[in-house]
Protein backbone atom coordinates (compact mmCIF):
# COMPACT_ATOMS: atom_id res chain seq x y z
CA UNK A 1 0.00 0.00 0.00
CA UNK A 2 0.94 3.27 -0.91
CA UNK A 3 0.43 6.83 1.18
CA UNK A 4 0.76 10.30 0.10
CA UNK A 5 0.88 12.81 2.41
CA UNK A 6 0.50 16.64 1.77
CA UNK A 7 1.19 19.09 4.24
CA UNK A 8 2.67 22.70 4.01
CA UNK A 9 2.38 24.55 7.55
CA UNK A 10 3.70 23.93 11.30
CA UNK A 11 1.17 22.38 13.14
CA UNK A 12 0.85 20.06 9.94
CA UNK A 13 4.79 18.60 10.41
CA UNK A 14 3.62 17.94 13.89
CA UNK A 15 0.77 15.53 12.87
CA UNK A 16 2.93 14.24 10.38
CA UNK A 17 5.46 13.17 12.73
CA UNK A 18 3.51 10.05 14.68
CA UNK A 19 1.74 9.08 11.34
CA UNK A 20 5.47 9.11 9.29
CA UNK A 21 6.13 6.70 12.42
CA UNK A 22 3.22 4.03 12.61
CA UNK A 23 3.14 4.20 8.44
CA UNK A 24 6.80 3.03 8.81
CA UNK A 25 5.73 0.59 11.17
CA UNK A 26 3.15 -1.41 9.63
CA UNK A 27 5.51 -1.61 6.22
CA UNK A 28 3.36 1.05 4.12
CA UNK A 29 5.32 3.20 1.23
CA UNK A 30 4.69 6.49 2.36
CA UNK A 31 5.47 9.86 0.38
CA UNK A 32 5.65 12.87 1.73
CA UNK A 33 4.73 16.30 -0.42
CA UNK A 34 5.65 19.66 1.58
CA UNK A 35 3.40 22.49 -0.73
CA UNK A 36 5.75 25.39 1.09
CA UNK A 37 3.07 27.13 2.39
CA UNK A 38 5.34 27.47 5.00
CA UNK A 39 9.06 28.34 3.44
CA UNK A 40 10.51 29.70 6.49
CA UNK A 41 13.10 27.39 7.73
CA UNK A 42 11.86 27.91 11.28
CA UNK A 43 8.51 27.05 10.51
CA UNK A 44 9.86 23.99 8.35
CA UNK A 45 12.95 22.19 7.50
CA UNK A 46 13.57 22.43 11.38
CA UNK A 47 10.37 20.61 12.09
CA UNK A 48 11.54 17.87 10.03
CA UNK A 49 14.58 17.65 11.50
CA UNK A 50 13.37 17.90 15.35
CA UNK A 51 10.85 15.73 15.17
CA UNK A 52 12.93 13.17 13.00
CA UNK A 53 10.43 13.25 9.54
CA UNK A 54 11.58 11.46 6.58
CA UNK A 55 12.77 14.30 4.56
CA UNK A 56 9.73 15.69 2.09
CA UNK A 57 9.70 13.49 -1.34
CA UNK A 58 8.58 16.49 -3.12
CA UNK A 59 8.72 20.12 -2.04
CA UNK A 60 6.86 22.60 -4.43
CA UNK A 61 8.28 25.55 -3.16
CA UNK A 62 4.83 27.62 -3.08
CA UNK A 63 5.64 30.20 -0.88
CA UNK A 64 3.24 33.12 0.36
CA UNK A 65 0.45 34.77 -1.29
CA UNK A 66 -3.60 35.71 -1.50
CA UNK A 67 -5.83 32.73 -0.49
CA UNK A 68 -6.74 32.10 -3.96
CA UNK A 69 -3.78 32.38 -5.16
CA UNK A 70 -1.92 30.37 -3.13
CA UNK A 71 -4.51 27.26 -3.44
CA UNK A 72 -4.51 27.54 -7.13
CA UNK A 73 -0.80 27.43 -7.70
CA UNK A 74 -0.63 24.06 -4.79
CA UNK A 75 -3.64 22.82 -7.12
CA UNK A 76 -1.26 23.04 -10.18
CA UNK A 77 1.56 21.83 -9.13
CA UNK A 78 0.25 18.96 -6.94
CA UNK A 79 -1.71 16.93 -9.88
CA UNK A 80 1.07 15.90 -11.91
CA UNK A 81 2.77 14.56 -8.63
CA UNK A 82 -0.44 12.41 -7.72
CA UNK A 83 -1.02 11.08 -11.04
CA UNK A 84 2.98 10.14 -10.67
CA UNK A 85 2.96 8.44 -7.35
CA UNK A 86 -0.22 6.44 -7.93
CA UNK A 87 -0.96 6.36 -4.06
CA UNK A 88 -3.27 4.07 -2.66
CA UNK A 89 -4.59 7.23 -0.27
CA UNK A 90 -3.74 10.71 -0.49
CA UNK A 91 -3.79 11.77 3.37
CA UNK A 92 -4.61 15.77 3.82
CA UNK A 93 -3.51 17.08 7.27
CA UNK A 94 -6.20 19.95 8.78
CA UNK A 95 -7.59 23.38 7.50
CA UNK A 96 -5.01 24.69 5.74
CA UNK A 97 -4.67 25.97 1.36
CA UNK A 98 -2.92 22.81 1.38
CA UNK A 99 -5.31 20.43 2.74
CA UNK A 100 -7.74 22.07 0.30
CA UNK A 101 -5.78 21.70 -2.25
CA UNK A 102 -5.00 18.45 -1.81
CA UNK A 103 -7.87 16.95 -1.88
CA UNK A 104 -9.24 18.95 -4.55
CA UNK A 105 -5.86 17.47 -6.80
CA UNK A 106 -6.88 14.38 -5.70
CA UNK A 107 -10.53 14.09 -6.20
CA UNK A 108 -9.98 15.33 -9.50
CA UNK A 109 -7.91 12.28 -10.59
CA UNK A 110 -9.72 9.87 -8.98
CA UNK A 111 -7.59 9.09 -5.99
CA UNK A 112 -8.82 8.57 -2.59
CA UNK A 113 -8.49 11.26 0.11
CA UNK A 114 -8.41 10.60 3.96
CA UNK A 115 -8.85 14.08 5.77
CA UNK A 116 -7.22 13.20 9.19
CA UNK A 117 -8.71 15.97 11.86
CA UNK A 118 -12.07 15.88 9.88
CA UNK A 119 -15.24 17.04 11.75
CA UNK A 120 -13.47 20.37 13.66
CA UNK A 121 -15.73 23.13 13.37
CA UNK A 122 -15.61 26.83 14.36
CA UNK A 123 -19.17 27.77 12.78
CA UNK A 124 -17.26 31.14 12.13
CA UNK A 125 -17.91 31.01 8.31
CA UNK A 126 -15.65 33.80 8.19
CA UNK A 127 -12.27 31.95 8.95
CA UNK A 128 -10.73 30.81 5.65
CA UNK A 129 -10.01 27.35 7.45
CA UNK A 130 -13.63 27.05 8.06
CA UNK A 131 -14.25 26.76 4.74
CA UNK A 132 -10.95 24.19 3.57
CA UNK A 133 -12.36 22.26 6.68
CA UNK A 134 -15.86 21.39 5.60
CA UNK A 135 -14.87 21.10 1.85
CA UNK A 136 -12.49 19.04 2.33
CA UNK A 137 -14.78 16.90 4.56
CA UNK A 138 -17.31 16.77 2.44
CA UNK A 139 -14.99 15.66 -1.06
CA UNK A 140 -12.73 13.31 1.63
CA UNK A 141 -13.54 9.42 1.10
CA UNK A 142 -12.45 8.79 4.91
CA UNK A 143 -12.83 11.37 7.76
CA UNK A 144 -10.37 10.55 10.39
CA UNK A 145 -12.02 12.22 13.40
CA UNK A 146 -9.87 13.42 16.41
CA UNK A 147 -13.10 13.25 18.80
CA UNK A 148 -16.34 12.34 19.90
CA UNK A 149 -17.32 15.94 19.59
CA UNK A 150 -15.86 15.86 15.62
CA UNK A 151 -17.42 12.74 15.14
CA UNK A 152 -20.82 14.54 16.24
CA UNK A 153 -20.74 17.26 13.40
CA UNK A 154 -19.68 14.61 11.05
CA UNK A 155 -22.94 12.73 11.69
CA UNK A 156 -24.40 16.11 11.74
CA UNK A 157 -23.61 16.78 7.94
CA UNK A 158 -24.50 13.48 6.83
CA UNK A 159 -21.15 12.06 6.71
CA UNK A 160 -21.39 8.99 9.58
CA UNK A 161 -21.26 6.81 7.15
CA UNK A 162 -17.28 7.89 5.86
CA UNK A 163 -15.96 8.75 9.77
CA UNK A 164 -13.90 7.23 11.94
CA UNK A 165 -12.80 8.26 15.59
CA UNK A 166 -9.05 7.76 15.54
CA UNK A 167 -8.16 9.90 18.58
CA UNK A 168 -5.62 13.17 17.67
CA UNK A 169 -2.25 12.13 16.65
CA UNK A 170 -0.89 15.79 18.04
CA UNK A 171 -1.40 14.21 21.20
CA UNK A 172 0.59 11.50 20.75
CA UNK A 173 3.79 13.82 19.97
CA UNK A 174 2.85 16.51 22.23
CA UNK A 175 2.52 13.60 25.43
CA UNK A 176 6.20 12.40 23.97
CA UNK A 177 7.69 15.42 23.62
CA UNK A 178 6.73 16.29 26.92
CA UNK A 179 8.22 13.21 28.70
CA UNK A 180 11.20 13.92 27.21
CA UNK A 181 11.46 17.46 28.22
CA UNK A 182 10.30 17.01 31.55
CA UNK A 183 12.80 14.02 31.76
CA UNK A 184 15.62 16.34 30.70
CA UNK A 185 14.73 19.24 32.90
CA UNK A 186 13.58 22.63 32.22
CA UNK A 187 15.83 25.61 31.43
CA UNK A 188 15.67 29.49 31.04
CA UNK A 189 13.80 30.23 27.77
CA UNK A 190 15.25 33.42 26.09
CA UNK A 191 16.22 34.66 29.45
CA UNK A 192 12.97 34.11 31.04
CA UNK A 193 13.02 31.65 34.31
CA UNK A 194 10.81 29.08 34.23
CA UNK A 195 7.03 29.74 35.80
CA UNK A 196 7.85 33.58 35.41
CA UNK A 197 6.57 34.28 32.05
CA UNK A 198 3.86 33.87 29.68
CA UNK A 199 3.99 32.10 26.07
CA UNK A 200 1.94 33.93 23.39
CA UNK A 201 1.65 33.45 19.68
CA UNK A 202 -0.88 35.83 17.17
CA UNK A 203 -1.00 35.20 13.40
CA UNK A 204 -4.82 35.25 12.26
CA UNK A 205 -6.08 37.50 10.04
CA UNK A 206 -8.93 38.87 12.45
CA UNK A 207 -6.56 39.51 14.97
CA UNK A 208 -3.67 41.02 12.52
CA UNK A 209 -5.64 42.79 9.43
CA UNK A 210 -7.04 45.29 11.36
CA UNK A 211 -4.58 48.03 12.74
CA UNK A 212 -6.28 49.00 15.41
CA UNK A 213 -6.92 45.63 16.25
CA UNK A 214 -3.75 44.21 16.30
CA UNK A 215 -2.93 47.40 18.50
CA UNK A 216 -4.76 46.61 21.25
CA UNK A 217 -3.74 43.10 21.49
CA UNK A 218 0.11 44.37 21.59
CA UNK A 219 -0.24 47.20 23.92
CA UNK A 220 -2.77 44.11 26.10
CA UNK A 221 0.58 42.16 26.08
CA UNK A 222 3.15 44.73 26.79
CA UNK A 223 1.18 45.71 29.67
CA UNK A 224 0.95 42.06 31.54
CA UNK A 225 1.96 41.65 35.10
CA UNK A 226 4.72 39.30 33.92
CA UNK A 227 6.96 38.62 31.15
CA UNK A 228 5.50 37.74 27.82
CA UNK A 229 7.44 35.09 25.39
CA UNK A 230 5.75 36.50 21.93
CA UNK A 231 6.68 33.77 19.05
CA UNK A 232 6.55 36.32 16.89
CA UNK A 233 4.85 34.99 13.13
CA UNK A 234 6.21 36.11 10.20
CA UNK A 235 2.48 37.82 9.67
CA UNK A 236 2.51 39.14 12.77
CA UNK A 237 6.02 41.15 12.06
CA UNK A 238 4.80 41.77 8.82
CA UNK A 239 1.53 43.52 9.65
CA UNK A 240 2.97 45.34 12.95
CA UNK A 241 6.35 46.80 10.57
CA UNK A 242 3.14 47.73 7.76
CA UNK A 243 0.68 49.59 10.75
CA UNK A 244 3.71 51.30 12.70
CA UNK A 245 2.80 49.21 15.60
CA UNK A 246 6.21 48.74 17.58
CA UNK A 247 6.09 44.99 19.70
CA UNK A 248 9.11 44.54 21.70
CA UNK A 249 8.18 47.04 24.24
CA UNK A 250 6.87 46.70 28.21
CA UNK A 251 6.44 43.17 28.88
CA UNK A 252 6.86 41.68 25.64
CA UNK A 253 9.72 39.42 25.12
CA UNK A 254 10.17 38.99 20.91
CA UNK A 255 11.43 35.55 19.98
CA UNK A 256 10.93 33.79 16.86
CA UNK A 257 8.80 30.95 16.45
CA UNK A 258 10.69 27.32 18.54
CA UNK A 259 11.63 24.12 16.97
CA UNK A 260 8.87 21.76 18.27
CA UNK A 261 10.44 20.84 21.41
CA UNK A 262 11.42 23.89 22.63
CA UNK A 263 7.91 25.24 22.10
CA UNK A 264 6.90 22.55 24.47
CA UNK A 265 8.99 23.37 26.87
CA UNK A 266 8.91 26.56 26.62
CA UNK A 267 4.88 25.95 27.44
CA UNK A 268 5.54 23.43 30.25
CA UNK A 269 8.12 26.00 32.25
CA UNK A 270 5.34 29.44 31.40
CA UNK A 271 2.80 29.97 33.84
CA UNK A 272 0.30 29.89 30.98
CA UNK A 273 -1.00 30.72 27.32
CA UNK A 274 -2.16 33.68 24.89
CA UNK A 275 -2.24 32.86 21.10
CA UNK A 276 -4.99 32.68 18.83
CA UNK A 277 -3.69 29.28 17.36
CA UNK A 278 -5.54 26.27 17.35
CA UNK A 279 -2.77 24.19 17.58
CA UNK A 280 -1.47 25.63 20.48
CA UNK A 281 -4.63 26.11 22.40
CA UNK A 282 -4.54 21.92 22.49
CA UNK A 283 -0.67 22.11 23.32
CA UNK A 284 -1.65 24.11 26.15
CA UNK A 285 -4.05 22.05 27.23
CA UNK A 286 -2.65 18.41 26.72
CA UNK A 287 0.71 20.23 28.88
CA UNK A 288 -1.48 21.41 31.53
CA UNK A 289 -1.02 25.28 31.08
CA UNK A 290 -4.06 27.85 31.23
CA UNK A 291 -4.57 29.18 28.00
CA UNK A 292 -6.51 32.30 27.15
CA UNK A 293 -7.61 32.52 23.56
CA UNK A 294 -8.25 35.99 21.56
CA UNK A 295 -11.17 33.98 19.44
CA UNK A 296 -14.78 34.30 19.34
CA UNK A 297 -14.84 30.65 19.37
CA UNK A 298 -12.63 27.77 19.34
CA UNK A 299 -12.75 24.35 17.17
CA UNK A 300 -11.40 22.74 20.30
CA UNK A 301 -14.18 22.68 22.74
CA UNK A 302 -13.16 20.02 24.68
CA UNK A 303 -10.46 22.36 26.26
CA UNK A 304 -12.55 24.82 27.63
CA UNK A 305 -14.30 22.69 30.29
CA UNK A 306 -13.18 23.52 34.07
CA UNK A 307 -11.77 27.11 32.05
CA UNK A 308 -8.36 25.37 30.83
CA UNK A 309 -8.85 27.07 28.01
CA UNK A 310 -11.41 31.00 27.95
CA UNK A 311 -12.22 32.42 25.13
CA UNK A 312 -11.50 36.52 25.66
CA UNK A 313 -12.20 38.22 22.24
CA UNK A 314 -12.28 41.77 24.18
CA UNK A 315 -9.22 41.66 26.14
CA UNK A 316 -11.00 42.81 28.73
CA UNK A 317 -9.51 41.37 31.98
CA UNK A 318 -6.48 39.60 30.09
CA UNK A 319 -4.01 40.18 32.96
CA UNK A 320 -6.50 38.80 35.81
CA UNK A 321 -6.78 35.72 33.88
CA UNK A 322 -3.93 34.63 31.41
CA UNK A 323 -2.15 33.19 34.38
CA UNK A 324 -4.96 31.64 36.13
CA UNK A 325 -3.79 29.05 39.11
CA UNK A 326 -5.18 26.19 37.91
CA UNK A 327 -4.24 23.91 40.82
CA UNK A 328 -6.16 21.16 41.92
CA UNK A 329 -8.48 21.36 38.85
CA UNK A 330 -8.73 18.25 36.76
CA UNK A 331 -8.10 17.07 33.40
CA UNK A 332 -10.22 14.47 30.72
CA UNK A 333 -8.44 12.89 27.89
CA UNK A 334 -10.89 13.88 25.03
CA UNK A 335 -7.89 13.07 22.69
CA UNK A 336 -6.45 10.14 23.41
CA UNK A 337 -3.73 8.56 24.90
CA UNK A 338 -1.40 8.81 22.53
CA UNK A 339 -1.88 6.29 20.27
CA UNK A 340 -3.89 7.77 17.41
CA UNK A 341 -1.46 6.95 14.63
CA UNK A 342 -1.39 3.63 15.01
CA UNK A 343 -4.85 3.72 14.90
CA UNK A 344 -4.35 5.92 11.52
CA UNK A 345 -2.38 3.34 10.03
CA UNK A 346 -4.47 0.25 10.75
CA UNK A 347 -7.73 2.03 9.53
CA UNK A 348 -5.78 3.08 5.83
CA UNK A 349 -4.53 -0.71 5.89
CA UNK A 350 -7.54 -1.57 6.55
Amino acid sequence: MKVLSVVGARPQFVKLAPVAEALAEAGVEHVIVHTGQHYDAGLSDVFFADLRIPPPDVNLAIGSGSHGAQTGAMLAQIEPVLLAADPDWVLVYGDTNSTLAGTLAAVKVHLRVAHLEAGLRSFNRRMPEEHNRVLTDHAADLLLAPTTVAMAHLADEGLAARSVLVGDVMADVCLRVRDKVLGEGLASVAGLAPDGYLVATIHRAENTDDPARLADIVEALAGMPVPVLLLAHPRLRARCAAFGIELSRGAIRIADPLPYPEMVAAVVGSVGVVTDSGGLQKEAFLLGRPCTTLRTETEWVETLEDSWNLLLPGLGGLAEVAARDMTGVGQAQPYGSGQAARAVARVLAG
